[in-house]
């Protein structure tokens, strides 16, 4: 069975929409809000938004190459006319559909047009390749980590603003204390919601960016395979036939 990236990220963020919903049913996202004085947990769950945003982007770019590659590998599987060699690289290369696997198998007809007929090597090519396919991909790991700093910076926060009422707190002033001791839970409840919000925040970009990852790693090993088996053997049979 095909695995489609774009369809594993929307059961995904699917099951973390319904599960915040149920979060704001039960007043739970509205205590946090009240609570936070600080709003570090509400810029958080902005960040964790655009991080996903961002996933959703290049997720879609994946899936439309992994289609594309499919559909260029089943047709230069199907019909060799498609690397025939003519003067500047494969004549009917533009039938192909458009993408970054089609521009890597008309990279290498033209390598293969111009070096004229010795063993083809498309190393440089896929490393270019595997550049190209992951992208901004890497943005996930510095949201993650983003997510996880500001969570720690308000558990920060929450402490100094628990700990500060301690410094001038008088034993026998009743109403010094139960002031103090509410200023106290304010700063715990501050530390815990924003640690919290970034744990939380940081494993559920680390899960979309992994999936996308993964999709990535398959469709440049798909590439590998299909330009390995198809491209250059059709291409360097093409090369010592015209020797």
């Amino acid at each position: 069975m095909r695995r489609t990236p774009l369809l594993y990220w929307l059961i995904f963020t699917g099951v973390t929409a319904f599960a915040a919903v149920l979060l704001w049913h039960f007043g739970l996202i509205q205590q946090m809000v009240v609570s936070d004085r600080t709003h570090i947990s509400s810029l958080i769950a902005l960040l964790y938004i655009g991080a996903s945003l961002h996933c959703l982007w290049r997720t879609i770019i994946i899936s439309r190459e992994e289609d594309a590659a499919r559909l260029a590998g089943e047709l230069v599987a199907a019909d060799s006319r498609f690397l025939a060699l003519g003067k500047g690289g494969p004549s009917a290369a533009g039938e192909l559909p458009d993408g970054l696997i089609t521009a890597h198998i008309r990279n290498l007809a033209t390598k293969a047009s111009l070096q004229g007929g010795t063993r083809l090597d498309q190393t440089l090519l896929l490393r270019g390749l595997a550049g190209q396919l992951r992208g901004s991909n890497h943005f996930g790991s510095f949201a993650s980590d983003t997510l996880m700093k500001l969570g720690l910076l308000g558990t920060i926060i929450g402490f100094i603003m628990m700990l500060a009422p301690i410094a001038g707190l008088d034993a026998d002033n009743r109403g010094a204390l139960k002031s103090s001791m509410t200023l106290m839970s304010d700063g715990m409840a501050v530390a815990m919601y924003t640690t919290l919000a970034g744990l939380v925040g940081s494993i559920l970009i680390k899960i979309q960016y992994y999936m996308l990852d993964d999709a990535t790693n398959r469709l440049f090993n798909h590439a590998v395979g299909m330009t390995e088996v198809h491209v250059v053997s059709a291409l360097e049979r093409q090369s010592a036939a015209s020797k």
